[in-house]
C-alpha cells in the first residue's frame, strides 16, 4: 500500500509570485516531501485571510504584512499566524492611467521607472490639480496591511504626498486593477505582476516605476500558516518549507521560463496569456516609452536569500503600521511583530538540503547599494543590493530612532 501523504491545504491569489507554491504542487515537490497539497485560487487577500481564520487554509500564499497585523489583533477574525518562509522579492509595478500619464510626462525629463523623479513629477501634477480644485487621485492598493501600502505611502510621502488627504487609497483586488483602470475607477494602482503589464498591454495604463526601484529586493509575499496547524504538525511544516523552497529554486532557473510561464498561464492559476507573463520572469518591462526595460533584480524566487523570512523586514513592516496609524508601538506589539517571522523554522526544515544561510535573523536594511559578502554557513554569501531610493536605512537596533525620524501620517 502507497503512504497515506499529509493534505495541506492553501490559498493563493493569481499573482506571478504565487509560483512557488504552485510549481511545488505541478513538478511533484510536494509529493516527494510526502505532502498531498491542494491549491484553490482566490480574489482578493480579505478572503485568503479569512479562509485561513476559519481553517478553510492551512497555509497560503499571503501579503507579507498580513500575519504580523493578524497576530496584533488587526481586522476581523483576528487569528494567530506564523511565517517559516518568503515567497520571493520584487514584482509590483505602480502602474497609471493613460490621462495621468499625459500629465507626468511633461514633469519627467527621462522614462526609465526611476523612483524619485517620478514622485516628484506626481506631487507637481498633485500640486496642480490642487490649485485647479479638482478631485484628488485615486490610487488603488490591493488590502491596508501589504507591502503594496507601505511602499506606496513611503515613496509618496518623500515627495511630500500625503496618502489618505492628498491622494485617495482604495483597496482593489489585483486582477481587477486593470479594469478598474480602463473604466476611471482609479486613477493609478500599484499591485504584483501580471496586472501591470496586462494594464500596459491593454493600453488601458502605463508603468511608472517599481517596487524594485523604490526599495531592491524587498520582500512582497510569504507563506503563512495558521499557529494552531503549524503547532499540531511541525514535521509537516517543515516538510511544506522544503517543497516551496525546492520550488522556488526550480522557478529561479532562466531555462525554465517557458515552462513556468505555461503553467501560470492555465486558468487554474493566473489564467493570463504567455505574453502577459513571460515580462516579469524575463524581467523586462514596458515603460511609457514603448520600449522594454530590463529590471535588475525586479523578481527573485530563492537567490539572494528570497526566501528567507528576515526578521527586520518584518520590523519594518511594524514601523510603517505605527506611522500610518494602523496600531500603537508598545513592547507587546513589538515582540508580536518580531515573533510572527519565523526562521528558526525555515533554518531546521532546509538543513538536509545543505543549503547555505545567513549566520544572522535580522540585518540593517537599505545599507546595501550592491553585492556585499555576508556571514552565512558556509562562508560563501552575498547579499544586496538592497537599497531604498532616497537613500535612507532602517536600523531594527534603533527602531524608535526611525520611528521618530518619520513624518507623522497618522492623522
Amino acid at each position: 500500500m502507497s503512504e497515506t501523504k499529509r493534505e495541506v491545504r492553501a490559498g493563493f491569489i493569481p499573482l506571478v509570485d504565487c509560483a512557488p507554491l504552485v510549481i511545488a504542487a505541478e513538478h511533484g515537490f510536494a509529493e516527494a516531501e510526502g505532502l498531498d497539497l491542494k491549491l484553490s485560487r482566490e480574489t482578493s487577500w480579505a478572503t485568503i485571510r479569512d479562509k485561513l481564520a476559519v481553517s478553510h487554509f492551512d497555509a497560503a500564499h499571503i501579503l507579507a504584512p498580513m500575519p504580523i497585523a493578524a497576530n496584533l489583533g488587526l481586522g476581523p477574525l483576528p487569528t494567530p499566524m506564523l511565517v517559516p518562509m518568503a515567497l520571493g522579492t520584487g514584482a509590483n509595478t505602480v502602474t497609471v492611467s493613460n490621462a495621468l500619464w499625459q500629465e507626468l510626462i511633461r514633469h519627467l525629463d527621462r522614462i526609465d521607472f526611476s523612483a524619485a523623479p517620478a514622485v516628484t513629477a506626481l506631487a507637481s501634477v498633485v500640486r496642480d490639480r490642487g490649485r485647479q480644485g479638482a478631485p484628488p487621485l485615486q490610487l488603488g492598493i490591493v488590502h491596508p496591511h501589504s507591502a503594496h501600502h507601505y511602499e506606496l505611502a513611503y515613496w509618496l510621502s518623500s515627495g511630500g504626498i500625503v496618502a489618505g488627504q492628498d491622494v485617495e487609497l482604495v483597496v482593489v483586488p489585483p486582477s481587477l486593477m486593470p479594469a478598474a483602470l480602463a473604466n476611471a475607477h482609479i486613477d493609478g494602482f500599484c499591485a504584483g505582476e501580471p496586472w501591470g503589464t496586462v494594464a500596459s498591454s491593454e493600453r488601458v495604463g502605463v508603468i511608472l516605476t517599481t517596487n524594485a526601484h523604490i526599495w531592491r529586493n524587498s520582500p512582497e509575499k510569504v507563506l503563512g500558516l495558521r499557529l494552531d496547524w503549524a503547532q499540531r504538525d511541525p514535521q509537516g511544516v517543515e516538510a511544506l518549507v522544503r517543497a516551496v523552497y525546492s520550488a522556488a529554486v526550480w522557478c529561479d532557473q532562466p531555462g525554465n521560463q517557458d515552462e513556468l510561464a505555461a503553467i501560470l498561464a492555465r486558468e487554474a492559476y493566473l489564467g493570463q496569456s504567455v505574453d502577459v507573463i513571460r515580462p516579469c520572469l524575463a524581467r523586462r518591462l514596458r515603460a511609457g516609452d514603448g520600449a522594454l526595460h530590463p529590471i535588475d533584480g525586479f523578481l527573485n524566487f530563492a537567490s539572494n536569500t528570497a526566501t528567507f523570512p528576515w526578521i527586520s523586514h518584518a520590523l519594518w513592516f511594524y514601523t510603517q503600521m505605527v506611522r500610518l496609524g494602523q496600531t500603537l508601538h508598545s513592547e507587546a506589539a513589538l515582540h508580536a511583530a518580531r515573533s510572527t517571522y519565523r526562521p528558526d523554522i525555515y533554518r531546521s526544515a532546509l538543513q538536509p538540503l545543505d543549503v547555505e544561510l545567513p549566520s544572522v535573523n535580522t540585518k540593517v536594511e537599505g545599507a546595501l547599494h550592491g553585492k556585499a559578502p555576508a556571514g552565512s554557513t558556509r562562508g560563501n554569501l552575498s547579499l544586496g543590493p538592497d537599497a531604498f531610493f532616497d537613500g535612507k536605512v532602517f536600523d531594527p537596533d534603533r527602531l524608535e530612532d526611525y520611528l521618530a525620524s518619520l513624518p507623522d501620517t497618522s492623522s
